[in-house]
């Protein structure tokens, strides 16, 4: 695996210098600034590559390439920013990067209710408590029909929670519900966030479904001519929220992705914690199955709870404790890359990036984007590390 480390730019408190430290020679990283639908220009990627590349490292993964809400949902500009997201990866190519990381989740990215939950030990890691998620649904966001999405207990659960909160923990809980990826262009309100839950509207997973293979229509070609490898990020969490429909949550979500438009520019990351949320998702069985259509590796690992069918509580547990089974599915890996030396692939290396982590030690108040600590990370690294070491030895 090429190890990596994801990077939010020049105002990331973890300087690149951290990062080489770490022992991680890949960088991923994404020009943030720029909304979903821009073209990213050629001489802002250089200017990025340039700072990663005198430090000695390598922009190996741009994560994320942003997919706009009007080609998630079929909207009125949907066409001319198809047109844009090929230039951006003409112009990404152009400066020898090549494996890009993209979703198709409508309107939110990864969510979360509690950003630093305190563990046992002292450490903090993101949490997702599904009461506290209904309570945001059904009463301070008050999307209609919101109770019915939820088990029964659950509703009876979020009312009692509701009725309970501080105006401060009502603050706090939106906040963290609607905040948005770190470093992320866009931000939103209540009012906007319910702007945006409209545009889908009538929109059915078959149809977001169409949406997501019209896209791969548009751009896989381009990207196949420039050696680029498009991989597609699961849901977080892997299952419907806000009455959205979620498309890539599943194993049977991931093999109609590489189906709908066969190629080598067509992939998947494969997020051990994303997936891992779901009982129903056997992260080993996956990983093998999928293994030769996987560009970008999420190792890290969560613990569920409170679990309600295909929904339940999470919390992002240390690289190798929870429920990811990281162990085997850095055997698997590795077990891959072997197979691709013997085809020649010129991607037998796969870039892999140790996925959130807790915070520990002196992470704790230095007020770090949420999910992405230095020492946390670190752990995760050397960890992984240690594994690959050890199975590459026995093989």
């Amino acid at each position: 695996m090429e190890q990596t480390w994801r990077w939010y730019g020049p105002d990331d408190p973890i300087t690149l210098v951290d990062i080489r430290q770490a022992g991680a020679t890949g960088i991923v990283s994404a020009l943030h600034d720029r909304a979903p639908g821009e073209v990213w220009p050629q001489d802002d990627i250089r200017t990025r590559k340039d700072m990663i590349d005198a430090a000695g490292l390598r922009w190996s993964v741009v994560e994320s390439l942003p997919v706009s809400e009007d080609i998630k949902s079929g909207g009125p500009t949907r066409d001319q920013h198809l047109q844009n997201y090929c230039i951006s990866l003409e112009n990404l190519a152009a400066e020898g990067i090549k494996t890009i990381c993209y979703n198709f989740m409508p309107v939110l990215d990864w969510t979360r209710t509690t950003l630093r939950r305190e563990m046992p030990d002292g450490a903090l890691a993101m949490h997702f408590d599904l009461t506290s998620f209904a309570t945001f649904d059904i009463h301070i966001l008050a999307r209609p029909g919101a109770d019915k999405d939820f088990p029964a207990p659950v509703v009876k659960a979020a009312k009692k929670l509701h009725d309970g909160l501080a105006p401060a923990e009502r603050d706090a809980l939106t906040q963290n519900v609607i905040a948005g990826l770190p470093g992320a262009a866009m931000f939103f309100t209540l009012d906007t966030l319910r702007e945006e839950l409209a545009r889908y509207a009538g929109i059915s997973p078959d149809q977001l479904r169409e949406n997501l293979a019209t896209f791969l229509r548009a751009i896989v070609p381009t990207a196949e001519r420039l050696g680029i490898r498009l991989c597609c990020h699961p849901d977080d969490p892997p299952f419907a929220l806000l009455g959205l429909p979620r498309i890539v949550s599943t194993h049977d979500d991931l093999r109609a992705i590489i189906n709908a438009v066969p190629s080598p520019a067509n992939g998947i990351t494969f997020c051990s914690g994303s997936l891992g949320a779901s009982g129903t998702n056997d992260l080993p069985t996956i990983l093998s199955d999928i293994a030769p259509h996987v560009h970008f590796l999420h190792l890290r690992s969560v613990k569920r709870e409170d679990i309600h069918g295909a929904q339940c509580s999470f919390y992002e547990d240390a690289h190798l404790a929870g429920d990811g089974n990281i162990t085997e599915l850095v055997r698997i890996v590795v077990a891959e890359e072997a197979r691709r030396r013997t085809e020649d692939r010129a991607d037998s290396e796969i870039p892999m990036r140790p996925d959130h982590g807790q915070e520990l030690t002196t992470d704790i108040g230095r007020d770090l984007r949420p999910g992405y600590p230095l020492i946390g990370r670190l752990r995760g690294l050397a960890e992984i590390r240690g594994l690959e070491a050890a199975y590459k030895h026995l093989t």
